[in-house]
């Protein structure tokens, strides 16, 4: 097991793309760069060797995975609360709702599709607007403020 990871690691991109194909019978996700390829082979060869996810895993990974804005993982944002940041000179609000994310008077159902849109390349929206570390990047610091 490790031989074939530590071999996966050496080989070029093109390559890799081949064995990710071979693994999984399809071509890999565009824009998946060549370190989360590897680490996905090398979880897939560990995960034949060890076994996946026990089903407790598995069970909390599928309710995570259902959550919606509102709901346990977004409770420190409150409905109210106004999101700012600038980012190539334009100043962005977004407005925290009950169900999503109000931007430029439209709901949206992630932070991560307005961050999309506003840079036109994919962000985490939590990171681009400045809740989670490593926010901010070349656009400006982000800031929240509570609204009245």
């Amino acid at each position: 097991m490790a031989a074939e990871i530590e071999r996966l690691g050496g080989l070029p991109l093109k390559q890799l793309k081949a064995a990710w194909a071979a693994e999984f019978r399809r071509d890999p996700p565009k824009g998946l760069w060549p370190e989360l390829l590897l680490r996905t082979l090398s979880w897939r060869i560990q995960e034949k060797v060890f076994g996946g996810h026990d089903k407790a895993a598995l069970r909390l990974l599928q309710a995570y995975g259902q959550k919606k804005p509102g709901d346990a993982r977004c409770q420190r944002l409150k409905a109210g609360t106004v999101l700012v940041r600038e980012f190539g000179g334009t100043r962005h609000t977004v407005t925290i709702a009950p169900d999503g994310f109000v931007w430029q008077e439209k709901t949206w159902s992630s932070l991560t599709a307005i961050a999309r849109v506003i840079t036109g390349s994919n962000w985490n929206g939590p990171r681009f607007f400045g809740l989670r570390e490593g926010g901010g990047g070349k656009g400006g610091n982000p800031r929240q403020e509570r609204a009245a």
